[in-house]
């Protein structure tokens, strides 16, 4: 078997020339924490600091301390005044040195979000730029279809206007029958008015014929007479 140092620098051997090296991962990188989980540790903290509990437990913290080495004997002063407690100036700047960083990762990963969110507000703003844009090309083809399309208003005026054209047509109907009833009398009446001149024409003739006949029998008549008187006379 191979020794874990000659597995390493087998895994870390240099390839080709035309291939990137691989880099090694160093003494630090190993012991690197997560820095999401990091981040989250150091963003409650920092989020806590900004609470007014926090002020409330620091003062009270700081009361007790001053009060204690102030007011207690010196034999159970820990941070006497005589020092101008040292100690407590010491905690106070370390608490300053790590809340400082530590609300400087807060605030670096707060605009982290803030710019992934901008950049998200952004592309849905083109987004919504580009449907908007996208509407307005079909609202505007719509509009140009629909002026060749019949719209509502159009069919009820055509509708409208056949209407009023087979009304027309109707009174026109009605009126060429109500005129056409009195031309029918004037023919019929024509008609008649003929067909009685006829007749009145055809009376005179048949009282001449029977004046004719009249005058014969009449004149035949009298020569019967005269025949009859004639033969009388000489008897």
């Amino acid at each position: 078997m191979s020794s874990p140092r000659q597995s390493t620098g087998s895994q870390y051997s240099p390839g080709p020339l035309d291939q990137p090296r691989e880099k090694r991962p160093g003494f630090l990188n190993r012991f690197r924490p997560n820095p999401d989980s990091f981040g989250e540790l150091t963003e409650a903290i920092a989020r806590w600091m900004g609470t007014p509990q926090f002020l409330l437990w620091m003062t009270v913290f700081v009361a007790i301390w001053l009060s204690w080495n102030t007011l207690a004997p010196e034999e159970i002063q820990f941070d006497p005044r005589s020092l101008n407690f040292t100690l407590l100036t010491l905690m106070l700047s370390l608490q300053a040195s790590y809340a400082a960083p530590l609300l400087l990762l807060a605030q670096n990963r707060q605009d982290d979000r803030d710019r992934v969110v901008a950049e998200e507000d952004r592309q849905r703003g083109q987004q919504n730029l580009a449907d908007t844009e996208y509407l307005t090309r079909e609202i505007a083809s719509l509009r140009i279809a629909m002026r060749e399309v019949a719209t509502r208003d159009y069919v009820r005026s055509e509708l409208r206007s056949l209407l009023e054209e087979i009304i027309d047509a109707q009174d026109q109907r009605a009126e060429a029958a109500g005129t056409g009833a009195p031309e029918r009398k004037s023919e019929s009446a024509r008609k008649s008015g003929g067909g009685r001149k006829s007749e009145r024409a055809k009376r005179p003739g048949a009282a001449g014929e029977t004046a004719r006949s009249g005058g014969s029998h009449a004149a035949s008549a009298p020569g019967a007479g005269n025949d009859g008187a004639g033969g009388e006379t000489p008897r």
